[in-house]
């Protein structure tokens, strides 16, 4: 099958996003210049740096994030274990700008140490971000938000033999369609000349 994205598929669902997958769940949490906490799931994110360590995430609509960083250039990316899906997927629901997804989801608050927002208390990392810059996509409402990370927790139980165990975490990706993958086994590959 080819087609060009333009002009439509013959599928009964865009397959676009299964093709792009796995892909980590960026839970961004954000507070708002008077206070108000957000918290939301984007499964377009990820990793785009080591040193010093940066992350993105794409924001489809001008979303209550989007506002929040706008006002303060502040969010915590919390990574999603299959222990948080459910608080995860309730998080998702639309709800007021001054409804706070903490408390209508249920998910556990914690403050963070550099930045002046609350992050997820056991996801199995999280990382405080200071925002460097949105860019405008192409499309009617697509942006795409650059952070770099200057904190990171990570629960102590997932640290095994001095690296953050994934498989022990749970780690949770999101593929096409509704459909989400557990990491629940790895293996190491050496790269030639390693």
């Amino acid at each position: 099958m080819y087609y060009r994205p333009s002009d439509g598929h013959s599928l009964p669902h865009n397959p676009f996003n299964a093709i792009v997958s796995p892909r980590p769940i960026g839970w961004i949490s954000t507070r708002s210049s008077s206070g108000h906490e957000n918290l939301a799931p984007y499964s377009f994110f990820n990793a785009v740096a080591y040193v010093p360590p940066q992350v993105m995430f794409a924001s489809i609509g001008s979303k209550d994030t989007l506002r929040n960083l706008r006002e303060t250039g502040e969010f915590c990316v919390n990574l999603v274990g299959a222990d948080q899906i459910a608080v995860m997927n309730a998080s998702s629901a639309a709800f007021e700008f001054e409804e706070d997804e903490f408390t209508q989801s249920g998910a556990l608050r914690a403050p963070c140490r550099e930045i002046a927002c609350s992050r997820v208390e056991d996801a199995p990392a999280s990382l405080e971000c200071k925002m460097t810059q949105i860019v405008q996509l192409a499309g009617k409402d697509n942006h795409v938000v650059f952070g770099e990370v200057i904190g990171i927790h990570i629960r102590p139980d997932l640290i095994v033999d001095g690296r953050f165990d994934v498989v022990k975490a749970r780690m949770l990706s999101r593929l096409g369609y509704r459909d989400y993958a557990e990491v629940t086994e790895v293996f190491e590959l050496t790269r030639p000349n390693d």
